[in-house]
């Protein structure tokens, strides 16, 4: 059987600003009405013997890869979380431990990222296939990627002698990612791959290389492994040992040592959407060449990306460029130099702006809220209460709350108080108040919140109850 294993961590900073740290570009909907996790989710969920994938990701994105894989019908999907960041080796081992743990010593596991595009599924399940027989065969594979230009952003798999006729090659070199030159030169050679940073493997095979290239990566996931909890609909990894695996990308620790290697092309559209010039694979929007998406005009532009999240975005003139617009920021660059908006963000984290991590509407495991004024003793919100949901039991020492219902049924507990409210009508939360929201109808709950105290920081909650099992610290 085939386990699929999603690494859904990581924070997509060249996608700012729609991607965020607490919304990154694996849970947006970038191509069409599903995410890229949701999309990925669905594509391996084709193959042949494929059992329900691992999610693997962290903490604070727990709630967010729960529910998306609810969305899609994929509620046996288990949803591992990482103490913190280690790069995909610790990753690899730690889903080869569960693979074997569920499913055998010799079960097959297909490791990919969550957070890229694939064009024509049909020839991505067919070279997937044939990677799973020879990794039952006893070989580590590699995904190659078959270049479609001279890209200097990935690093590059040279092919050897030919395996049979498997459809699979020898790794004759792995080489880091070149100048432009040089990668110009691998294409025109041929034989030459991106490295797109997929593998599949047999659990135990994967665990014996590991075991031999790095014992204490090997041994410490394993402990973490076998210390992990249950929390509600998630595997928490234990943490101490977690964050005693060495920081390290599975090409280093293993793919670049072991000689038990096999390399198996993969010619299927294939993108990492690693930047905003992913845009540009998109149909045209006319003529001209200018690829738009949202509430866009333009006049006398050509092959520019136009993203509009919010509101018109209009352009006279412009050719080459790059614009992306949401509710609270603004991208504008020439094409190619849109991978240095990871400077903008470094910027912003310098500055300690929300921008970099946070976007105006902010997901909860409830449902969402965002701000819609905010001042230095008054804050207005719109909040989303999914039905049947409910926030936690808490109270603010700062600030007291008005609540107005706009949509839905509203069950409010405030001090000994527990009433319902329905559109149009109001209620006041006085400072000290322990108190609760919940949306006990089958539609969403709408309703507009003033804020109004002497802080108004997130992190002003005591909370005394969670169905959630959130810390205090955490909205």
């Amino acid at each position: 059987m085939i386990v699929p294993v999603l690494m859904a961590g990581g924070s997509g900073t060249r996608l700012w600003p729609l991607s965020r740290e607490q919304y990154p570009k694996q849970f947006l909907k970038l191509l069409d009405d599903k995410s890229l996790l949701q999309n990925t989710a669905l594509r391996v969920s084709k193959l042949d013997e494929s059992v329900p994938p691992l999610v693997v990701g962290g903490d604070a994105h727990r709630f967010l890869i729960a529910e998306q894989m609810r969305q899609i019908g994929f509620d046996q999907a288990t949803v591992m979380l990482e103490p913190e960041g280690r790069n995909t080796a610790p990753a690899a081992a730690v889903a080869a431990h569960y693979a074997t743990t569920h499913y055998g010593a010799d079960a097959i596991v297909f490791l990919l990222a969550a957070d890229q595009a694939v064009t024509d599924n049909a020839s991505f399940i067919k070279a997937v296939e044939a990677a799973a027989v020879v990794a039952r065969q006893g070989k580590i594979v590699t995904f190659g990627i078959k270049p479609t230009h001279p890209e200097t952003g990935f690093g590059y798999i040279k092919a050897g002698a030919a395996m049979g006729d498997s459809g699979a090659y020898d790794v004759a070199a792995f080489v880091e990612k070149p100048v432009l030159e040089k990668a110009q030169a691998f294409l025109d050679e041929g034989g030459y791959y991106w490295n797109g940073g997929m593998f599949m493997f047999r659990a135990d095979v994967f665990l014996d290389e590991l075991k031999k290239l790095e014992p204490e990566m090997h041994a410490s996931s394993l402990q973490s492994w076998n210390n992990a909890v249950k929390d509600i609909d998630f595997v928490r990894l234990e943490p101490n040992a977690f964050r005693k695996c060495r920081n390290e990308s599975i090409d280093y620790a293993v793919m670049e040592k072991t000689q038990n290697i096999a390399l198996v092309p993969l010619d299927a559209g294939w993108d990492d959407v690693g930047s905003w010039t992913f845009l540009g694979k998109l149909p045209a929007s006319d003529e001209a060449g200018n690829r738009v998406r949202g509430d866009v005009l333009v006049e006398d532009c050509q092959d520019n990306l136009v993203h509009a999240s919010t509101r018109l975005v209009s352009m006279v003139g412009m050719k080459d460029t790059v614009v992306v617009e949401t509710e609270d920021a603004v991208l504008v660059a020439p094409k190619d130099r849109v991978q240095e908006v990871k400077k903008i963000v470094a910027r912003l984290k310098r500055d300690k702006r929300t921008e970099a991590e946070s976007s105006p509407r902010v997901y909860r495991p409830w449902g969402s809220y965002e701000t819609i004024a905010l001042s230095d003793r008054f804050q207005v919100k719109r909040i989303i209460v999914k039905p049947g949901q409910k926030l936690s039991l808490q109270m603010h020492h700062h600030r007291a709350e008005h609540w107005i219902v706009v949509r839905g049924t509203a069950r409010v507990y405030c001090g000994e108080k527990n009433f319902l409210l329905s559109e149009d009508q109001s209620t006041y939360i006085p400072l000290g108040h322990t108190h609760r929201l919940e949306n006990p109808g089958k539609v969403p709950l709408e309703l507009i919140e003033v804020q109004s105290g002497t802080y108004l920081g997130e992190d002003d909650i005591v909370r005394f109850e969670d169905v959630y099992g959130r810390t205090p610290a955490k909205a």
